[in-house]
């Protein structure tokens, strides 16, 4: 007697056949169908990116970091497009079309995130940061600086010129509190803007800065002398300029591909039209770029979640145990369904986020919480279920647990996101009174 779903949808009449489907393809090309074809083609773009420059020297790289040149990999994203879509064609390399379609600015972000941090999670960071570091201009820049800035930027990643930018606000005493509205009174501040003649004098250090020893530009938060977080600026700053340099580099465990570095400020002169935003506007703008850039970290752990089951489901199918291989025993395909329902889940939070129009801060909180605990939990699982091999780089999961650590603690720790979920949520639901 056959039992299997397919031959039981084939007994059925034509109109019960089209209510269910059979179509026997992988989840990545089921969830794939679903988009806009647009999103589509940007989706399998990724893909190939990735695996084509990105996933054949994962391990290598991941294993030998003071050997690696990230040019080859900026130039080569570069060219590919992957470093200027947030100025639309012919500027730059942005699908208006995926844009529209697909509901929100950030759905191509959270596409690109997952496929590249999928292959690589260092290797995706150091492509990916550069979403960061331009999103103030794109959030609070004026129309000149937007074409100036952007364009000029765009133009020389597409034309195999790496010009990647950064974003600095930690400090060596103010790190997540900064993050956070009540942490954020309290931070201990050491980086700020005295104003001179034709702009501003920048003294101070910002730490912890992923991708701050390889890009070009920095956008930049520093308060003015004597004052608070309040005062808070953004600049845009040129790593050429005269007293700007990079300290220390961090010897980081996981991510290891891009480089979290010291910057260094003496004296710096910024003229006044680097100001991004409003003056004394840095907090509000701040704000608003974590709100806007964590779908693309909840995107990157989901690509790194999604990496360890791709990686163990590899492993169940080759290797035997008692003359049965793993992927037959059904312990193991529990624990293998329970990390697919993990990942299926933590995407649907992922684009449903990517999806508004306008991202708004407990989705995108929440999305990144969900996403970067299910990256730790599924590689945690991983490598249970792996044994001893699970331990060994070459498998590529303990690489996945090292990498998928750092996402719960970017871009605000998950604590300081869950609290970014109550206040979102606080005076539309939770602080009503019941009588």
């Amino acid at each position: 007697m056959k039992t299997d779903l397919r031959y039981a949808v084939s007994t059925l009449k034509p109109l019960g056949r089209l209510l269910v489907n059979t179509d026997n393809i992988s989840t990545w090309e089921h969830d794939t169908k679903t988009l806009p074809f647009s999103c589509r083609r940007l989706r399998r773009k990724y893909r190939m990116f990735a695996k084509k420059y990105l996933e054949p020297i994962a391990l290598e790289v991941d294993g030998d970091i003071e050997h690696f040149d990230p040019l080859p990999v900026l130039r080569a994203a570069g060219r590919e497009g992957l470093l200027s879509e947030a100025m639309f064609r012919p500027v730059g390399s942005g699908s208006l079309s995926a844009m529209l379609f697909s509901g929100g600015l950030t759905f191509p972000i959270a596409l690109k995130g997952e496929e590249l941090m999928s292959a690589c999670g260092g290797l995706g960071l150091l492509i990916l940061d550069h979403e960061l570091g331009i999103a103030p201009i794109m959030l609070a820049g004026d129309l000149f600086q937007f074409f100036k800035w952007l364009g000029k930027i765009a133009y020389a990643n597409l034309h195999g010129e790496p010009c990647p930018v950064a974003f600095a606000i930690t400090e060596p005493s103010a790190g997540s509190d900064v993050e956070e509205t009540e942490g954020a009174l309290k931070a201990r501040l050491m980086t700020y803007a005295e104003p001179v003649e034709g702009g501003y004098r920048l003294n101070g250090r910002k730490v912890f800065i992923s991708n701050g020893a390889v890009s070009k530009y920095v956008t930049l938060f520093a308060a003015m002398k004597g004052e608070g977080i309040e005062s808070w600026t953004c600049f845009l700053l040129d790593k050429e300029m005269k007293g700007f340099s990079v300290g220390r580099h961090e010897r980081k465990m996981g991510q290891r591909a891009s480089d979290a570095s010291e910057l260094i400020l003496e004296d710096v002169f910024v003229p006044g039209s680097r100001v991004i935003g409003k003056l004394r506007g840095g907090w509000a703008l701040n704000r608003n770029v974590l709100v806007y850039s964590r779908v693309g970290v909840a995107a990157m752990s989901l690509g790194i979640a999604r990496s360890a089951l791709e990686k163990t489901v590899d492993f169940c199918r080759t290797h035997s145990l008692g003359g049965k291989r793993l992927i037959e025993y059904q312990d193991v395909q529990l624990s293998i369904a329970d990390m697919m329902i993990d990942v299926s889940a933590a995407r649907g939070m992922v684009w449903q986020a990517a999806r508004s129009t306008k991202p708004y801060q407990a989705a995108t909180a929440g999305a990144k919480v969900f996403a970067s605990d299910t990256a730790y939990r599924v590689s945690n699982l991983a490598m249970e279920i792996m044994g001893d091999y699970g331990y060994v780089h070459e498998y590529g999961v303990e690489k996945a647990l090292r990498d998928a650590r750092l996402t719960q603690i970017y871009e605000g720790t998950n604590q300081v996101n869950r609290l970014a979920v109550i206040e979102w949520q606080f005076d539309s639901e939770l602080a009503q009174t019941v009588y």
